[in-house]
């Protein structure tokens, strides 16, 4: 997997000669880029950010083989349904490059909805970006559907602490969706097997619900 890399062109530049300091002054102006880059858009997806899917669906796969962690399998087509029906959250650095995206799925004709695939490019992690793109999922969840219940599966104990810190609460698979649907996605997951074998009581991933009648 190749991940585009801005390149700056400093070749219209004037330098001072060199001087002792020289090396100051280059990681001066490299930690002056990466301020700007920070700056970062987050918005809900839509059809004109179909470009990014490939991407997306490549660094997660990436990610979670690195992690030696399970996650369940996600199309490309799939993810384009989400942007086309505003159901998904991207972000970009300041200077157009892909930083992070997620999306949420509905259950049982709206009853829970699901805050699932929270990515973030490599580049970009441990900049806070996650616990951004996590909030405004959220926000879009509780905006299209108010009066669903919101949950999570994850092993990741990051996501664990942004869940709890927007008002989730550990609970036991039972109370979660009984949509066939969702649960064959787990099918694709290395851990499935283990989902199984506990007759879907309870797996790898901790199960996060935010009850908005309890908020």
């Amino acid at each position: 997997m190749k991940t585009e890399h801005s390149i700056i062109d400093f070749s219209d530049k004037d330098f001072p000669l060199p001087d002792p300091f020289s090396n100051k002054i280059s990681l001066e102006q490299k930690c002056e880029i990466s301020e700007e880059l920070l700056d970062f858009t987050i918005e809900v997806a839509n059809v004109n950010h179909f470009f990014w899917v490939k991407e997306i669906c490549d660094v997660t796969l990436s990610s979670a083989i690195a992690r030696g962690t399970g996650i369940s399998g996600r199309s490309a087509e799939s993810l384009e349904l989400k942007m086309k029906n505003g159901e998904a959250i991207i972000a970009f650095a300041s200077d157009g490059t892909w930083a992070g995206f997620s999306f949420i799925s509905s259950w049982e004709n709206g009853k829970y909805v699901s805050n699932s695939g929270l990515i973030v490019a490599p580049q970009f992690r441990h900049t806070g970006l996650a616990k951004k793109i996590k909030r405004k999922i959220f926000e879009l969840s509780c905006q299209k559907y108010p009066e669903a219940s919101i949950f999570s599966l994850t092993t990741g104990l990051a996501v664990m602490k942004m869940n709890h810190e927007l008002g989730f609460e550990p609970v036991t698979y039972s109370e979660l969706t009984k949509d066939e649907v969702f649960w064959e996605s787990c099918k694709s997951c290395i851990n499935c097997p283990i989902l199984m074998s506990k007759d879907r009581k309870n797996c790898l991933c901790t199960a996060m619900l935010y009850n908005p009648k309890n908020a």
